[in-house]
Protein backbone atom coordinates (compact mmCIF):
# COMPACT_ATOMS: atom_id res chain seq x y z
CA UNK A 1 0.00 0.00 0.00
CA UNK A 2 1.07 3.73 -0.65
CA UNK A 3 -0.03 6.62 1.03
CA UNK A 4 0.83 9.49 -0.87
CA UNK A 5 0.72 13.13 0.75
CA UNK A 6 1.51 16.39 -1.22
CA UNK A 7 1.49 20.57 0.00
CA UNK A 8 3.51 23.24 0.56
CA UNK A 9 6.18 24.47 3.35
CA UNK A 10 4.53 24.29 6.91
CA UNK A 11 1.72 22.48 6.11
CA UNK A 12 2.79 20.32 8.95
CA UNK A 13 2.99 17.33 6.19
CA UNK A 14 6.37 15.80 8.24
CA UNK A 15 4.55 15.90 11.54
CA UNK A 16 1.56 14.39 10.29
CA UNK A 17 2.75 11.47 8.23
CA UNK A 18 5.11 10.32 10.45
CA UNK A 19 2.22 10.02 13.15
CA UNK A 20 -0.13 8.69 10.71
CA UNK A 21 2.74 5.85 9.96
CA UNK A 22 2.97 4.66 13.44
CA UNK A 23 -0.52 4.29 13.85
CA UNK A 24 -0.79 2.13 10.85
CA UNK A 25 2.62 0.49 11.33
CA UNK A 26 3.39 1.57 7.76
CA UNK A 27 7.04 2.77 6.70
CA UNK A 28 7.72 6.85 6.26
CA UNK A 29 9.83 8.34 3.19
CA UNK A 30 10.50 11.59 3.78
CA UNK A 31 11.23 12.97 0.37
CA UNK A 32 12.01 16.32 1.36
CA UNK A 33 15.24 14.73 4.36
CA UNK A 34 16.71 13.37 0.83
CA UNK A 35 17.23 16.59 -1.25
CA UNK A 36 18.21 18.22 1.97
CA UNK A 37 20.90 15.49 2.30
CA UNK A 38 22.23 16.27 -0.76
CA UNK A 39 22.12 20.02 -0.19
CA UNK A 40 23.85 19.39 2.82
CA UNK A 41 26.77 17.52 1.02
CA UNK A 42 26.65 20.14 -1.72
CA UNK A 43 27.59 22.88 1.70
CA UNK A 44 30.34 20.61 2.65
CA UNK A 45 32.13 20.24 -0.78
CA UNK A 46 31.79 23.60 -1.31
CA UNK A 47 29.03 22.52 -4.75
CA UNK A 48 26.38 24.55 -3.77
CA UNK A 49 26.39 26.42 -6.88
CA UNK A 50 28.36 23.66 -9.38
CA UNK A 51 25.02 22.22 -10.74
CA UNK A 52 27.12 19.05 -12.40
CA UNK A 53 28.80 18.50 -8.80
CA UNK A 54 25.27 18.48 -7.35
CA UNK A 55 24.32 16.36 -9.40
CA UNK A 56 27.05 14.07 -9.03
CA UNK A 57 26.61 14.45 -5.36
CA UNK A 58 22.49 13.32 -5.87
CA UNK A 59 24.33 9.70 -7.28
CA UNK A 60 27.02 9.17 -5.05
CA UNK A 61 25.87 9.75 -1.39
CA UNK A 62 23.54 6.69 0.07
CA UNK A 63 20.62 8.21 1.98
CA UNK A 64 18.55 6.24 4.19
CA UNK A 65 16.35 6.25 7.14
CA UNK A 66 16.06 4.34 10.57
CA UNK A 67 12.77 3.49 12.48
CA UNK A 68 13.00 6.66 14.37
CA UNK A 69 13.08 8.61 11.20
CA UNK A 70 16.30 9.80 11.23
CA UNK A 71 18.20 10.47 8.29
CA UNK A 72 21.89 9.31 7.29
CA UNK A 73 24.74 9.90 4.81
CA UNK A 74 26.92 7.05 4.25
CA UNK A 75 25.97 5.99 7.69
CA UNK A 76 26.26 8.87 9.54
CA UNK A 77 22.93 10.43 11.28
CA UNK A 78 22.78 13.87 9.65
CA UNK A 79 18.97 14.45 10.91
CA UNK A 80 19.70 17.90 12.79
CA UNK A 81 22.25 19.30 9.88
CA UNK A 82 19.78 19.19 7.04
CA UNK A 83 17.54 21.14 9.19
CA UNK A 84 19.84 23.91 9.33
CA UNK A 85 18.53 27.23 8.10
CA UNK A 86 21.61 27.39 5.58
CA UNK A 87 20.13 24.08 4.05
CA UNK A 88 16.51 25.59 4.54
CA UNK A 89 17.44 28.22 2.24
CA UNK A 90 18.91 26.37 -0.53
CA UNK A 91 16.89 23.32 -1.14
CA UNK A 92 14.27 24.67 -2.84
CA UNK A 93 17.05 25.36 -5.66
CA UNK A 94 18.75 22.08 -5.44
CA UNK A 95 15.35 20.38 -5.59
CA UNK A 96 15.32 22.21 -9.12
CA UNK A 97 17.91 20.16 -10.62
CA UNK A 98 16.02 18.08 -13.06
CA UNK A 99 18.66 15.61 -12.92
CA UNK A 100 18.66 15.89 -9.12
CA UNK A 101 14.90 14.73 -8.96
CA UNK A 102 14.74 12.22 -11.47
CA UNK A 103 17.60 10.40 -9.13
CA UNK A 104 15.67 10.89 -6.25
CA UNK A 105 12.44 10.22 -7.76
CA UNK A 106 14.68 6.75 -8.91
CA UNK A 107 15.44 6.16 -5.12
CA UNK A 108 12.03 6.99 -3.61
CA UNK A 109 10.70 4.28 -5.80
CA UNK A 110 13.29 2.16 -5.11
CA UNK A 111 12.56 2.48 -1.27
CA UNK A 112 9.01 1.50 -1.54
CA UNK A 113 9.01 -1.59 -3.35
CA UNK A 114 7.40 -4.24 -1.38
CA UNK A 115 6.78 -2.24 1.25
CA UNK A 116 3.64 -0.46 3.19
CA UNK A 117 4.59 2.47 2.62
CA UNK A 118 3.42 6.48 3.48
CA UNK A 119 5.35 9.13 1.86
CA UNK A 120 5.00 13.21 1.79
CA UNK A 121 6.51 15.81 -0.18
CA UNK A 122 5.72 18.20 -3.22
CA UNK A 123 5.46 15.60 -6.30
CA UNK A 124 4.33 12.37 -4.65
CA UNK A 125 0.60 11.82 -5.49
CA UNK A 126 1.47 13.84 -9.26
CA UNK A 127 5.29 12.15 -10.22
CA UNK A 128 6.67 9.82 -8.02
CA UNK A 129 3.54 7.56 -7.14
CA UNK A 130 0.48 9.24 -9.18
CA UNK A 131 -1.07 5.73 -9.12
CA UNK A 132 -0.45 5.93 -5.13
CA UNK A 133 -3.84 3.99 -3.15
CA UNK A 134 -4.02 7.10 -1.51
CA UNK A 135 -3.68 10.83 -2.16
CA UNK A 136 -4.05 13.69 -0.34
CA UNK A 137 -3.09 17.57 -0.39
CA UNK A 138 -2.24 18.85 3.20
CA UNK A 139 -2.76 22.46 3.09
CA UNK A 140 -2.97 25.60 5.59
CA UNK A 141 -3.11 29.54 5.13
CA UNK A 142 0.41 31.67 4.51
CA UNK A 143 -0.70 33.36 7.89
CA UNK A 144 -0.91 29.78 9.81
CA UNK A 145 2.25 28.25 8.11
CA UNK A 146 3.87 31.29 9.22
CA UNK A 147 3.02 31.11 12.52
CA UNK A 148 3.56 27.60 13.03
CA UNK A 149 7.19 28.11 12.11
CA UNK A 150 7.57 30.37 14.25
CA UNK A 151 6.78 28.43 17.18
CA UNK A 152 8.65 25.44 15.77
CA UNK A 153 11.55 27.90 16.12
CA UNK A 154 10.94 29.01 19.51
CA UNK A 155 10.67 25.68 20.82
CA UNK A 156 13.78 25.37 19.95
CA UNK A 157 15.07 28.57 20.83
CA UNK A 158 16.25 30.27 17.91
CA UNK A 159 14.63 33.74 17.20
CA UNK A 160 12.77 34.92 14.11
CA UNK A 161 10.77 37.39 12.43
CA UNK A 162 7.19 36.76 11.56
CA UNK A 163 7.22 38.68 8.24
CA UNK A 164 10.41 37.71 7.32
CA UNK A 165 8.99 33.92 7.79
CA UNK A 166 5.79 34.76 6.00
CA UNK A 167 7.66 35.19 2.76
CA UNK A 168 10.03 32.94 3.26
CA UNK A 169 6.97 30.55 2.92
CA UNK A 170 5.05 32.81 -0.13
CA UNK A 171 8.35 32.79 -1.85
CA UNK A 172 8.85 28.60 -1.10
CA UNK A 173 5.67 28.24 -2.54
CA UNK A 174 6.13 30.57 -5.85
CA UNK A 175 9.05 27.84 -6.32
CA UNK A 176 7.72 24.58 -5.55
CA UNK A 177 4.75 25.83 -7.83
CA UNK A 178 6.77 26.71 -10.91
CA UNK A 179 9.52 23.76 -10.90
CA UNK A 180 10.07 22.72 -14.04
CA UNK A 181 10.40 19.12 -12.97
CA UNK A 182 8.00 18.05 -9.52
CA UNK A 183 5.90 21.23 -9.69
CA UNK A 184 3.59 21.03 -6.28
CA UNK A 185 0.47 20.54 -7.78
CA UNK A 186 -3.40 19.98 -7.08
CA UNK A 187 -5.44 17.08 -9.13
CA UNK A 188 -8.69 15.94 -9.10
CA UNK A 189 -7.90 12.24 -7.73
CA UNK A 190 -5.97 14.40 -3.91
CA UNK A 191 -7.90 14.55 -1.46
CA UNK A 192 -7.70 17.98 -0.03
CA UNK A 193 -7.31 19.04 3.52
CA UNK A 194 -7.23 22.67 4.61
CA UNK A 195 -5.48 21.83 8.56
CA UNK A 196 -5.75 25.89 9.16
CA UNK A 197 -8.45 25.32 12.13
CA UNK A 198 -7.35 21.93 12.63
CA UNK A 199 -5.25 20.26 15.20
CA UNK A 200 -2.50 17.39 14.41
CA UNK A 201 -4.43 15.20 15.78
CA UNK A 202 -7.99 16.02 13.75
CA UNK A 203 -6.07 15.74 10.57
CA UNK A 204 -4.26 12.29 11.49
CA UNK A 205 -7.45 10.94 12.66
CA UNK A 206 -9.50 12.47 9.25
CA UNK A 207 -6.75 10.79 6.95
CA UNK A 208 -7.22 7.09 9.19
CA UNK A 209 -10.88 7.47 8.59
CA UNK A 210 -10.27 7.82 4.84
CA UNK A 211 -7.66 5.16 4.65
CA UNK A 212 -10.12 2.88 6.37
CA UNK A 213 -13.26 3.65 4.31
CA UNK A 214 -11.38 2.24 1.44
CA UNK A 215 -9.78 -1.13 3.55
Amino acid sequence: MVIAIDGPAGAGKGTITKKVAEKLNLVYIDTGAMYRAVTLEAFRENSIDNEERIIDIAHRIKIKFDEEGKTFIDGIDVSREIRSTVVTSAVSKVSSIVKVREEMVKQQREMAKGLNVIMEGRDITTVVFPNADFKFYLDATVEERARRRQLQNEEKGITSNYEEIKQSIIDRDYNDMHKEVGALKRCDDQIYIDSTNMSIDEVVDFIIKKVGEVK
